[in-house]
This record gives C-alpha cells, sequence and structure tokens, in this order.
C-alpha cells in the first residue's frame, strides 16, 4: 500500500468519477482504475462499486477514506514540521474564512503577512460557518476565521475580537428617526412583528440573528434569505425589511443608497475567533498568521 493509493481513493471518492479524479490528480484514468484495481487486490475488499452513472463507496470503502485521509493529514503536518525544524522559511497555507469576515478584515490582514513572510503562498477558503468547521476539523484547512460558538467539540480557537451587532432599518422605517430611540438602543422585543431578511442556513450570523429573536421570546418572521450579507442591506435599504447586521459591515462606506443603523439595547455582540483542530500541529506560518491578525485587527479597533 503507498501514500499515492490513498491520495486516489480519497480522490474518487470525493469526485464520484473516474475521469474528474484522474484529472485532478493529472493521471490517465486507466492508470488509476488500474491503481486502485491493485489496491483492492492487495487488501481483500472492494472499496467503490461501480455503476454506468457514478463511482459509490461500499461500507469498506468508507472506513478506508475515512483512516486514509487521517493518515494524509498526518504525513503532511509531519513534512510541516520537518520544513519547520529545517528553517525554511517557503511554505503554504491554507486559511478558511466567513464572506463577512474576509471581505472586511483578510485586505487589512494579508498584504501585511505577505509583506513579512513573501515566499509563504496563502490558499483561501470562503464557506458557510457549517462548511468551515467541517473542513477545519478535517485538516482541509489549517485555520479559519468564524464567530462563537463553534458546534464541533474538536476545534480550539483563539479569541480576536468582541464585535457589536446593529439593527439594520429601511430609511422610512419610524424607528429610523433618532427621535425615535432612547440612548439605550432598540428593544429585540419591539421587533416582533418586524419581517426579518436573514442569511442562509449555514451561515454563522442567520443563527446568531434566531438567538437574539429567541432570547427576546419570538421567532422571526423570514420574508427573504440570501448568501450575501450586502444583498441583505440593499434590502433593506429598499424597505423589504429589517436585518440585523455586525458592525463592521454598517461601518463600511456605502452609497446613498444604504439603511439606517441603530443600536440594539443591552449591546449584543458576537466574538471572532481563529479556529484551527485540536492536537493538530500549527506551523511557524500559521502561527506567523494568528499573530498578524491579532496585531492588525488591534490596530483597527472599529474594524
Amino acid at each position: 500500500m503507498e501514500i499515492r493509493q490513498l491520495q486516489y481513493v480519497v480522490q474518487i471518492a470525493m469526485e464520484k468519477n473516474f475521469s474528474r479524479a484522474a484529472e485532478k490528480l493529472h493521471i490517465a484514468q486507466p492508470s488509476l482504475s488500474q491503481q486502485l484495481s491493485k489496491l483492492e487486490k492487495e487488501i481483500g475488499v472492494m472499496l467503490f462499486r461501480r455503476t454506468t452513472n457514478s463511482v459509490e463507496l461500499t461500507h469498506a470503502g468508507s472506513v478506508f477514506v475515512q483512516k486514509a485521509e487521517g493518515i494524509l493529514d498526518a504525513v503532511e503536518q509531519l513534512k510541516q514540521e520537518m520544513d519547520d525544524l529545517n528553517h525554511m522559511r517557503k511554505g503554504r497555507l491554507v486559511v478558511g474564512s466567513l464572506p463577512i469576515t474576509g471581505a472586511h478584515v483578510l485586505p487589512l490582514v494579508l498584504p501585511v503577512f505577505q509583506s513579512r513572510y513573501p515566499e509563504i503562498e496563502i490558499v483561501l477558503v470562503e464557506e458557510t460557518s457549517a462548511n468551515l468547521e467541517q473542513l477545519t476539523a478535517s485538516g482541509q484547512t489549517d485555520l479559519s476565521l468564524l464567530s462563537l460558538p463553534l458546534l464541533d467539540p474538536s476545534l480550539d480557537c483563539v479569541p480576536l475580537t468582541e464585535e457589536e451587532i446593529l439593527l439594520a432599518l429601511p430609511p422610512q422605517h419610524s424607528l429610523a428617526g433618532q427621535e425615535n430611540t432612547s440612548a439605550e438602543g432598540i428593544a429585540v422585543t419591539s421587533l416582533a412583528d418586524e419581517p426579518f431578511i436573514v442569511l442562509k442556513k449555514g451561515q454563522g450570523f442567520r443563527q446568531i440573528t434566531h438567538d437574539l429573536c429567541a432570547k427576546a421570546g419570538f421567532e422571526p418572521r423570514i420574508v427573504f434569505e440570501t448568501s450575501n450579507i450586502e444583498t441583505v442591506q440593499s434590502l433593506v435599504a429598499a424597505g423589504m425589511g429589517i436585518a440585523f447586521v455586525p458592525a463592521m459591515v454598517a461601518r463600511a462606506k456605502w452609497s446613498d443608497f444604504a439603511p439606517v443603523y441603530k443600536k440594539l439595547s443591552h449591546s449584543p455582540s458576537r466574538t471572532l475567533v481563529i479556529a484551527s483542530r485540536q492536537g493538530r500541529y500549527l506551523s511557524k506560518a500559521a502561527e506567523a498568521f494568528i499573530q498578524t491578525m491579532k496585531e492588525t485587527i488591534d490596530l483597527y479597533p472599529n474594524l
């Protein structure tokens, strides 16, 4: 059994297609099929069911892929450790990010990091909270920028900053005028009958909206869902509903077509963190990225 054969099986399982897997692996499809048959003969079990339309894992194949991913990840970690021990400056860092965080934080962090470590390649992966947690737990990202709470217990995290959550209102809304709101902010309980615009399921900020409303004793009446926070704000500005938004988005420079932002009573917030898998070796590049992230956020307290 060879490392490359483990890589072949994992890629086939991911693509569920021999042609696509061979293309990603940069080998000929007949060679890929031969290597798989050789491996199956060696271990004495069938890993895939082949049909005319797809390739599906057997039960043995599912077990094999899970173990193979762990072995491949361990091999990669070993390489990183050896690189560090050899004082090599070259490296590769896979960083996951939420769309909101990536759009507003990474443009400040990446130029600083690359000026300090020009030979370290950064690969960015932008995904939903749920998918990022899964990718980080399986070792497919070295680090991920997320917000609490983390649902996967296998993740460790380093807190970066507390970010206030604001209420976005249509300009014509009765609560949009300064004279209509108190210094303490708008109570979430007063929003029970309002139409809400939210992010789609799987994104952390959608859960924050549900949690804030649940704490106030009601379920939000959702009228629109979108995967883009800027679309949320545009729909609010157009008078289609209200939304909770993170402060970093509200402070962005918008055109005249923009919502009105109001403070909420008790100033709810979210905690931004940088997460990694528990027990996973963090390369010097990953440690340097975390340090750069913390320093950058300290320089921009109103981020």
